[in-house]
């Protein structure tokens, strides 16, 4: 593996009493697909809001870009610019246009001319299939093109990673397609992720690793293919076989 974009070193997190992460070491490479799999509950989400920023950790360190990060609390407005986040609510300003909603970041933030940022708007919502929507408010999207326009409204940022928190969970069925084909062009794009979801099928298709987790630890660390086809965790068996059989009614050995 070359040098890690992202490394964290024995992280840990808890609320009150209890502990949400419990020592989590993880070293993810640049251009590197990463998708964290595990039961509701087991630290998934708030492992990713730890790496943006979100969530004061009370031990352990997150390097991003060979720099220590953790509690340099001055410079997360400044590192959140380079680890972007789409979260499972799209967050849109409602009396804002896409066009303005998508603007707000680079020119108030990073103080860009507005010409250049908005042609970069302009080129990101045509490689998601939006430039039509670009004077549109967000109540007369779908969810699926809500969603899409919170990816590119982080993309506008220049992030050195994108961070991707259940982005599907939210939208009906037929609208989950629509995000995850953006994400997947991301992937062969190069785009460094690391990715939460339950879209099992998704997850093999785009992960270059398996991070399964489970009561705030890693549990097993593998490829797509060893992960999906040889557990080896028990918890982690349990799991894939819990999933196969709501989705087909047989149990991940097909019985």
């Amino acid at each position: 593996m070359t040098e890690a974009l992202v490394k964290l070193q024995n992280l840990k997190k808890a609320f009150d009493k209890h502990t949400v992460l419990n020592g989590i070491n993880l070293e993810v490479a640049k251009g590197e697909v990463v998708v964290i799999l595990g039961p509701s509950g087991c630290g998934k989400s708030t492992l990713l809001r730890c790496i943006n920023g979100l969530e004061i950790v009370q031990g352990g360190n997150i390097i991003f870009q060979g720099k220590d990060i953790t509690s340099d609390k001055k410079s997360w407005q400044q590192v959140r610019q380079s680890i972007g986040m789409v979260f499972q609510s799209y967050h849109l300003f409602p009396h804002m246009t896409v066009m303005e909603n998508i603007l707000l970041g680079p020119l108030k933030v990073q103080k860009r001319s507005k010409a250049e940022a908005t042609a970069d708007a302009e080129r990101l919502l045509d490689r998601v299939g939006l430039l039509s929507k670009k004077d549109a408010y967000p109540r007369q999207l779908s969810g699926g093109q809500q969603q899409r326009i919170a990816i590119v409204r982080a993309l506008c940022m220049y992030p050195e990673v994108m961070l991707f928190d259940e982005v599907t969970a939210a939208l009906d069925p037929e609208m989950v397609k629509e995000v995850l084909d953006v994400m997947l062009d991301l992937a062969k794009q190069g785009m460094t992720m690391l990715i939460v979801t339950h879209e099992m099928n998704f997850a093999r298709a785009v992960a270059d690793r398996i991070i399964f987790m489970d009561q705030g630890e890693i549990r097993e660390m593998a490829s797509p293919d060893e992960f999906f086809t040889n557990p080896q965790s028990e918890r982690a068996q349990q799991f894939l076989n819990q999933f196969f059989e709501v989705e087909t009614g047989k149990g991940r050995d097909g019985k």
